[in-house]
């Protein structure tokens, strides 16, 4: 699978920025029969699931848009950073979600199995109106304060250089 990883990979992506309603049809080009497919919503198995997931998101969304602009391979498994663009009703404002999906493929070069790791809280849920607050607000309470280093100090300064303060 390594000589053709590029391939199939250029296959794959191809596939996601090109996705329609039409596309969906084509899914067993692309995936393995007992594909699992995994993203904060959603985990299932099978071409028929993922295509109910698909077809979900094309009747809950106006104009999805997939765009994958990195992508690093070892082996077998890729992890893909990509960019969704959506709108969530017609003439609405442009959503964007930022995530990576860590994607192995089968010796035949379709995809056995597709996770995605993006953040729903920061990218959807705050956005929310009393929802968003109260995210919002657990986040400041449970992040870590800033700290500033002055210009002469961090890890690789003498200690007598370092200064730390916390605000």
């Amino acid at each position: 699978m390594t000589d053709n990883i590029t391939d199939a990979v250029d296959r794959y992506v191809a596939f996601w920025e090109t996705l329609s309603p039409d596309s969906l049809t084509a899914l067993d080009a692309y995936f393995q029969p007992t594909i699992r497919f995994r993203d904060p919503f959603n985990d299932v198995t099978g071409i028929a699931a993922l295509r109910a997931i698909l077809e979900k998101m094309f009747d809950d969304v106006v104009e999805p848009r997939f765009r994958l602009h990195h992508w690093a391979c070892a082996d077998n498994i890729c992890y893909l950073r990509w960019q969704f663009s959506f709108a969530s009703a017609p003439g609405g404002a442009e959503r964007l979600i930022e995530g990576v999906s860590e994607v192995h493929f089968a010796a035949d070069g379709r995809v056995q199995i597709h996770i995605d790791h993006w953040d729903p809280a920061a990218q959807l849920y705050e956005s929310v109106p009393v929802l968003g607050s109260v995210l919002r607000a657990i986040r400041r309470r449970l992040g870590s304060k800033e700290v500033t280093l002055s210009r002469q100090s961090g890890p690789c300064a003498p200690s007598s250089l370092r200064k730390n303060s916390v605000t």
